[in-house]
């Protein structure tokens, strides 16, 4: 075979690995979309970044393998490799994946909720007991504040005869 031949089949099978790869990293927003539900601008915004990186990605690919040249069996191989892996994968690797990580976060947030309880019973008791204080405290207040008054009442009842 020429190599011209080669270098083309190769850039043809690399545009296929391209659009494998694209299809890849969208389904893994996808799983973080399932994952961490979010409004439609940060959706937009996460599509927008998306397709920016893909877009540089797809034009480095372009100018390493063939100068820049915009060659439609290039588009076409990285839509057949789309194809192709939507057909093998469909969405069994978001579902799986995205049921898996949820599965992990909350058996993490549990260990951590086990490993904190003993914080949080200490948290609660000494909670408790400075609430007790401090009512223990108001009581002492108003008691001195009594005491002063009357103190206070008699003081000048005292200089007032004088």
């Amino acid at each position: 075979m020429s190599q011209d031949i080669v270098r083309e089949v190769t850039f043809f099978l690399h545009s296929i690995l391209m659009g494998i790869v694209i299809t890849f990293a969208y389904d893994w927003i996808l799983i973080l979309r399932k994952l961490f539900r979010h409004g439609g601008f940060a959706t937009s915004l996460e599509d927008l970044l998306y397709w920016f990186v893909c877009g540089i990605s797809v034009f480095y690919m372009l100018y390493r393998e063939n100068s820049g040249v915009l060659r439609w069996f290039a588009v076409m191989g990285a839509a057949i490799g789309m194809f192709f892996y939507k057909a093998a994968v469909k969405n069994r690797l978001v579902n799986v994946m995205s049921t898996c990580i949820h599965k992990m976060m909350c058996l993490i947030f549990r260990l951590i909720q086990i490993v904190l309880k003993p914080a949080k019973c200490l948290f609660l008791a000494l909670r408790r007991f400075v609430r007790f204080l401090l009512a223990r405290l108001k009581k002492v207040i108003r008691f001195i504040k009594k005491r002063l008054t009357v103190f206070i009442k008699n003081l000048r009842m005292v200089l007032c005869k004088q």
